[in-house]
């Protein structure tokens, strides 16, 4: 992305990342500006005893924008796991001095290490395993929940395994 093309929100985003910050909640930011807000849901399963085993979890999209203000910034310096594959390194770690916030990143593996998307989520635990292919982004968090974020479309995300929940094997 060309400096000189960048929108202010774009531009914004950019700069943040270079300093290891992203927006404080539940987000995915792109490289282009926007931001997708996300909710971390569950759902409980028909026919099963309310508890951790009887639930599903979901991270959903409300609402996308291209013109926002984040409120807060928080730091995503604390990287906990990375992978390559191809041209793209994707990221997952904390942000241990926000109260262990869980973040995932894809960007490009070039000497900059360009921003894809960021995915933050204020609710989810650390995310201490990250793996890479042509898709999709997989993270697992430090209570075992694995997120998949398709790579070009990450607000898509599910949680496709949670330890808690047999109801996923």
């Amino acid at each position: 992305m060309d400096t000189a093309d960048m929108t202010a929100a774009a531009h914004e985003v950019h700069r943040r990342w270079r300093a290891r910050e992203a927006p404080d909640g539940d987000f995915i930011v792109f490289a282009d500006g926007s931001l997708s807000v996300m909710r971390l849901m569950r759902f409980s399963q028909p026919g099963q005893l309310h508890g951790l085993r009887a639930e599903k979890w979901q991270w959903v999209e409300l609402l996308r924008a291209t013109a926002w203000t984040a409120n807060d910034w928080i730091d995503v310096d604390c990287v906990l796991a990375s992978c390559t594959y191809a041209d793209g390194r994707a990221l997952a770690g904390e942000s241990a001095a926000h109260g262990s916030i869980g973040w995932v990143a894809l960007t490009r593996d070039d000497d900059e290490g360009t921003l894809e998307w960021i995915a933050v989520s204020s609710e989810a635990n650390p995310f201490a395993e990250v793996a890479l292919d042509a898709t999709t982004v997989t993270a697992t968090s430090t209570a075992g929940r694995v997120w998949a974020f398709p790579r070009n479309t990450p607000q898509q995300v599910k949680i496709t395994e949670d330890p808690a929940d047999l109801s996923y094997q």
